[in-house]
């Protein structure tokens, strides 16, 4: 009688095995129990606060814990020294969960609910990839346990990935073909709230404009020099005119990174750091050159010199749905965030410091309506997304309303909060995993969602072109 058959987690669609709720107890079960390696972990990659390309430690550490576990390690992959893969199981689908690692640098905290900046630390974990590494590990780790226990075919892949801030480090991964044997990847991100909706990206490319101009007295003898700043002033001046005439959708922003060091003295060197966003690559592909035009332009008439290199470049997301919505099942099947007395009492002291916050405090337990559009921001799993079914996910790693790049963000990263997010998140992507290992019929049909979306012409371009990984961006 169906009464007395043993409780199933049925898949999403027809034609699949089911799983035994009994296994996928387990599965959250182990995640729960090592919830102390997922906070050392976490803790100590927002330690060590180490910026793109400079992640050695934490990328030692990733790479120890999944060797621990038995994962195979290929380390500096596509001449980064600090990617790796690691691999387990046997077969296929192969499917790979990403790993961030790198901290913003600018930015640093300490743990406490207000500000509280630490002297010497140049970097924080302002984004939370200290949490998004050592979730994406334990969901790997859960992954492999539960294909060993069940004998099921199948290799699982956690990538290594350094250098998202501005680096773009799977870029190069991808243009290296690190993904080329990939059936599915599978990442997710900190944020102040849970949500697994079909949201796109930005393309995105930046570079770093470089003015060279001759020196003399600003006093003395201001007519035989020619400045550098003024160069990047005048590229600045006309393409702040130039946003009058871009798209709506466009977005276009710099810092100067040098302008000189003293008053009197003009500068034969300035350099000014771009980035260009648009939700179409064509379109940003057609707005760059006229910004190289500015460039160009402040040159000739400010009497210097100037050359540019692209830094990075972003493709844009590439959604599919059907995954999307796989995963805000599973979401929703895990569950939201829930604080203890000491981590409200933390939350509600750090949440009087937002200025007209975003979100509710207490909706860190639920989890957000499924939904579909485009984001304002970019990443560099964009890229991935374009040679491989990619999915996504957000868990409330930081108190709802957290801005990120904040230093209230940097605090949730480093404490419990944080963790109990990525808890979720390592469930959610396991949980994720295990639908698409036992499900052909959704293998299938996203498989065929993505490759319509991509086209039957599609080829894959890297908006940075053929340059080498920079490793010294963040120097």
């Amino acid at each position: 009688m169906r009464a007395n058959l043993p409780a199933l987690v049925f898949c999403l669609a027809a034609a699949t095995t089911p799983v035994y709720a009994d296994e996928i107890s387990d599965v959250l079960a182990g995640i729960d129990n090592r919830y102390g390696e997922t906070e050392t972990l976490a803790r100590a990659l927002w330690e060590w606060a180490e910026v793109g390309y400079q992640e050695t430690r934490s990328t030692e550490l990733m790479q120890q814990a999944l060797a621990d576990e038995g994962f195979e390690i290929q380390a500096g992959i596509a001449g980064i020294p600090t990617a790796f893969v690691a691999e387990a199981g046997k077969g296929g689908p192969v499917i790979g969960i990403l790993a961030e690692m790198d901290a913003l640098p600018g930015i640093n905290q300490s743990d406490l609910p207000h500000r509280d900046p630490v002297d010497g630390k140049g970097a924080g974990q302002a984004c939370g990839h200290n949490l998004f590494g050592a979730g994406s590990v334990e969901a790997a780790i859960a992954v492999k346990q539960w294909l060993d226990e069940n004998d099921v075919d199948g290799t699982i892949r956690l990538y290594g990935t350094p250098a998202e801030e501005g680096g773009s480090g799977k870029v190069y991964m991808v243009r290296e073909g690190v993904f080329d044997e990939v059936d599915f990847v599978l990442h997710w991100h900190p944020s102040s709230e849970n949500w697994a909706g079909a949201r796109g990206s930005l393309a995105n490319r930046s570079a770093k404009f470089r003015f060279s101009g001759i020196s003399a007295h600003a006093a003395g003898n201001p007519d035989r020099a020619r400045s550098a700043l003024d160069g990047v002033e005048a590229m600045n001046m006309m393409a702040n005119m130039m946003r009058e005439h871009i798209p709506d959708s466009a977005r276009m922003h710099y810092v100067i990174t040098e302008g000189g060091h003293a008053p009197n003295v003009v500068p034969d060197f300035a350099e000014v750091f771009y980035y260009l966003r648009h939700p179409d690559t064509e379109t940003l592909l057609e707005l760059w050159p006229r910004l190289e035009a500015t460039a160009r332009g402040a040159a000739e008439g400010t009497g210097t010199t100037v050359e540019w290199e692209v830094i990075h470049g972003n493709n844009p997301l590439l959604v599919v749905e059907t995954l999307a919505k796989m995963m805000d099942q599973k979401l929703r099947q895990v569950g939201g965030v829930q604080y203890n007395a000491e981590e409200q009492a933390w939350a509600e002291d750090i949440y009087a410091t937002f200025d007209n916050p975003s979100r509710e405090l207490g909706s860190e337990t639920e989890i957000r309506e499924y939904d579909t559009g485009v984001g304002f921001g970019s990443t560099d799993v964009g890229d991935v997304s374009q040679v491989v079914p990619t999915v996504g996910l957000r868990t409330a790693t930081w108190v709802p309303g957290t801005p990120g790049h904040s230093w209230q963000a940097v605090a949730a990263s480093g404490t419990s909060i944080g963790v109990k997010g990525t808890q979720v998140a390592a469930k959610t992507l396991a949980l994720a995993a295990i639908e698409l290992y036992q499900n052909p019929k959704l293998r299938e049909t996203a498989t065929a969602e993505w490759q319509a979306a991509r086209g039957e012409s599609f080829e894959y371009v890297p908006l940075l072109g053929d340059r080498v990984p920079p490793l010294d961006y963040r120097n």
